[in-house]
């Protein structure tokens, strides 16, 4: 004997699907971490934009980060004419696409910056222009900001991101790294301070010079950070790698860098670093 004479149970009901009820989802309301693979809102990411769950960075426009980094910053070396140097057929086509999307003229922003009153001059690598590729102008403007900042006795805060040397430019781009290099150098004999963070991902020929030649190495969480590829590795090597072996975490361990610094704590990070490797000149 039925209690009720209306169908209360599921099965007793006829229930339509709602067919169109995905199309009313805004899309990219939700978004996967690449590193804990956690679905979540993406209104969490937060200004910072990192994994709520692992703490991992997603990848951030350069003007992006000078909002949350710096208390002033004057862009500069955004007079540097681009070239095609070996002709490369879609190359200048290419490079207006990416200063439409990334909203700068080459792979790495340039400028002085006040991080917490201290001075210094910046540079934050793109990964919306061809992943912050290395190539003749991104070279030179780098070259150009080490020697300002060695004439001018500042301490140089670089963010490395990169895919490595831009192919479409050939050996012109692989030249950039003992170019960079050089006044790297000379502005470590000058007794000044140089500090890089190495973002996701920090690859190629960027790893390779540059981006490991400061007196402090810092990292954000789950990183990718290496030379070679995966798949080249394990072709050249015919074995198999750790998942983990080229993360920032595994570098830590292995004493390869510095410190794992997440994005809410850099600015006061930096600020320290540079307090306490302030030269005479830097603030004035």
């Amino acid at each position: 004997m039925k209690l009720y004479e209306n169908k209360s149970r599921i099965s007793e009901q006829h229930v339509k699907a709602d067919h169109q009820a995905m199309d009313r989802v805004p899309d990219g309301l939700w978004i996967t971490c690449p590193k804990c693979h956690q679905v979540f809102l993406r209104e969490k990411l937060g200004k910072f934009r990192t994994c709520p769950e692992c703490g991992y960075g997603f990848r951030t426009s350069a003007r992006q980060r000078v909002e949350w980094l710096t208390d002033d910053f004057t862009e500069i070396l955004t007079d540097i004419e681009e070239s095609n140097p070996i002709d490369f057929e879609g190359f200048d086509k290419k490079i207006e696409q990416c200063r439409e999307k990334s909203g700068i003229d080459e792979s790495v922003l340039t400028g002085i910056a006040e991080i917490e009153h201290e001075k210094c001059a910046l540079a934050i690598m793109d990964p919306d222009f061809i992943m912050g590729s290395l190539g003749s102008v991104t070279g030179e403007k780098l070259t150009r900001l080490f020697e300002m900042a060695t004439q001018k006795r500042l301490p140089v805060v670089l963010f490395a991101l990169s895919g490595g040397a831009r192919m479409q430019e050939g050996i012109y781009s692989l030249m950039q790294m003992q170019k960079v290099t050089q006044a790297v150098m000379e502005h470590s004999n000058a007794g000044l301070f140089y500090l890089t963070i190495l973002t996701d991902p920090t690859t190629g020929g960027v790893t390779a010079s540059f981006a490991n030649q400061s007196d402090i190495i810092l990292a954000e969480p789950k990183a990718l950070i290496g030379f070679a590829g995966r798949r080249v590795i394990e072709q050249t090597m015919h074995q198999k790698i750790a998942d983990d072996l080229q993360s920032a975490e595994t570098l830590m361990k292995n004493g390869l860098i510095d410190d794992i610094v997440p994005r809410n704590r850099q600015k006061q990070v930096i600020a320290k670093l540079l307090r306490l490797n302030r030269t005479e000149a830097a603030n004035d």
